[in-house]
């Protein structure tokens, strides 16, 4: 059985659809379980509904719920077209979607208040839509497909926007909800991002969270490969935006990706790896509008032997935090007490580089940095720099590989570098640049590296 997760580009006509379709039915005789998006674009249009209906603003929010109601009944006359049974069954399917949706738009405007858990279920409407409509028109091409509402197995904690999943839980669900479904289908179609508590409540997964949705659904159902399907051929040597002569990276290992992921590279949600390592199945990463194309393989590290550098990934925007204070001197448990700071205020760290009195890290811009640094300045002296960038340059062995450090601050001698991370980290070198220079810095990398 293969698990193949479609993103929003991959589903945001009819034409990425009729690829879609025909993904899949390249991919018989196997199982497949189909993860699917929002169409692209409609989870931001569900954000600013929430938006609206919560500043009470009930008309704008209306306007904008019959626009996306327009669009999808546009889809779904032009994919069944011909079959007129299906399209009247799936028009009304979608109109009954929306008219629950309106509904809670009504009731947020009455009141102005916006929960999470209410956030969570408008925002739930974008995947449960697309899968309606695409679930039919897979049918109306004669595939036997069923359609399996991803909240009954993605189970999570109670952290309705950004649900922790549970896995020993869905580890249960799947195979359960999976092998009924099979019984007379080839196909099963279900919904990325979104899951739900064991009491039955939405949440969602996060933004991105449809790699993640089909990785926990790949990982429950011992699934012989995870494909994320999505609009570039593969995890380029870096993002294509930056650098115009970026390749695709045919191989590469587990920890490399999960390193590329974290650190900024747009392709995959940074937590897809960690349910593929758990169960060593392999993850390809496909191009939807070029199927043909060979993708990314990702491996377990055991079974990728090539050394040095992979790729460089970057996080645009990122503030760097440096707290200074003779009390680290000779001490111990200063960085204890520093880390419980971030840790109160739920802000994650990516970079550290400590010396005997100063210790810089850098965050994202949006921490709550105002109250960590009142509250860091009780016991030390914090400055802040903001409008930097991080660049990562990820491979495997980079400690073994000979001249790797001089190669690297050779090609970005011209510009400043306010930090640098590397410590006991096997798979990537890091450091900080001002963010005007990190176009300039990427491609006088990607330059030495891979040109």
């Amino acid at each position: 059985m293969i698990v193949m997760k479609f993103g929003g580009t991959s589903v945001r006509d009819c034409e990425a659809v009729g690829r879609l379709i025909g993904i899949v039915k390249g991919s018989s005789p196997q199982k497949t379980v189909v993860v699917v998006s929002a169409l692209a674009g409609v989870t931001d249009s569900l954000i600013k509904i929430a938006g609206f209906a919560s500043g009470g603003k009930a008309d704008d929010a209306s306007v904008l719920s019959a626009g996306l109601e327009e669009r999808h009944i546009i889809m779904a006359d032009q994919l069944l077209a011909g079959n007129e049974l299906l399209v009247n069954e799936t028009k009304e399917s979608v109109k009954h979607l929306f008219s629950k949706l309106n509904e809670i738009i009504r009731v947020i405007s009455v009141l102005e208040e916006l929960s999470d858990m209410s956030m969570a279920k408008i925002l739930s409407y974008g995947e449960i839509l697309s899968s309606t409509i695409i679930h039919k028109a897979i049918l109306n091409t004669g595939i036997k497909c069923a359609y399996a509402d991803a909240r009954s197995m993605i189970i999570t904690d109670s952290h309705y926007l950004k649900g922790e999943p549970q896995t020993d839980a869905i580890c249960k669900k799947v195979p359960e909800l999976l092998s009924e479904k099979f019984m007379d289908n080839d196909v099963v179609i279900t919904q990325g991002f979104i899951g739900a508590t064991a009491e039955g409540a939405g949440t969602t997964l996060g933004r991105g969270g449809s790699d993640y949705s089909a990785a926990l659904i790949g990982m429950a159902a011992n699934a012989d490969e995870i494909q994320i399907w999505t609009d570039v051929d593969g995890v380029h040597t870096t993002d294509p935006r930056k650098v115009d002569s970026t390749r695709s990276i045919s191989v590469m290992s587990f920890s490399e990706a999960a390193e590329l992921s974290f650190f900024g590279a747009k392709v995959l949600h940074p937590a897809t790896i960690q349910p593929a390592v758990e169960k060593n199945i392999p993850v390809r990463v496909l191009n939807s509008m070029e199927p043909e194309k060979q993708g990314t393989l990702i491996l377990s590290d055991d079974q990728v032997h090539e050394n040095g550098v992979k790729a460089i990934s970057f996080k645009e925007n990122i503030t760097v935090v440096n707290v200074f204070s003779t009390k680290m001197l000779n001490s111990f448990g200063f960085l204890t007490r520093l880390f419980e700071v971030f840790g109160k205020y739920g802000t994650s760290v990516d970079l550290i580089s400590t010396s005997e009195v100063n210790v810089s890290l850098t965050v994202d811009p949006e921490s709550k940095l105002d109250e960590i640094i009142a509250e860091l300045s009780h016991f030390a002296v914090v400055s802040v720099s903001r409008e930097k960038s991080q660049v990562s340059v990820v491979g495997k062995n980079l400690r073994e590989t000979t001249g790797l450090a001089k190669r690297i601050f050779s090609a970005v001698s011209d510009y400043n570098i306010t930090m640098i991370s590397q410590g006991a980290s096997d798979i990537n070198v890091s450091f900080v640049v001002n963010r005007g220079d990190l176009s300039a810095v990427v491609n006088s990398l990607h330059k030495e590296f891979f040109e």
